[in-house]
């Protein structure tokens, strides 16, 4: 069984969100409104062929990414386990790759970790969701 992971988010960490979703729904991007108290920091849309396009604001970039270094733009890779999480975080930075988020348990409910790629780029790993995982978030 291939084990491999698969692209399936690009998130985008956003100046003005307000301005940033205007501007994606302009272009025809389904993004709906989410918890008023949390619209200001996170949006999400889901694209054709299953693609999630996140935006994030810097403030909220900072509670999931404790290596945030400025970036705009983070890779993320869907894993088959939370222990894939773990496994592909050991090997990429055994292989002289920086880690940038150690794995850990999201509040959102999935197991996230996060590594540069050669150019510094901040490439995600993340497990499914399980609804049993989820917390209430530190933020905002």
């Amino acid at each position: 069984m291939d084990d491999s992971p698969i692209v399936d988010q690009l998130n985008l960490v956003v100046s003005d969100m307000q301005a940033t979703v205007t501007f994606y729904r302009r272009l025809g991007v389904d993004i709906p409104d989410t918890d008023p108290a949390f619209q200001a920091h996170h949006r999400s849309a889901r694209l054709p062929g299953g693609v999630d396009l996140d935006f994030d604001s810097a403030e909220f970039a900072r509670h999931w990414d404790r290596g945030w270094n400025g970036e705009h733009a983070v890779v993320g890779f869907r894993v088959s386990s939370r222990e894939r999480v773990d496994e592909l975080y050991a090997q990429m930075t055994a292989a002289g790759y920086l880690g940038q988020q150690p794995p850990f348990d999201a509040f959102w409910g999935a197991r996230y970790a996060i590594v540069e790629d050669p150019d510094g780029r901040p490439v995600g790993f993340m497990s499914p969701v399980d609804a049993d995982r989820r917390s209430p978030p530190d933020f905002p």
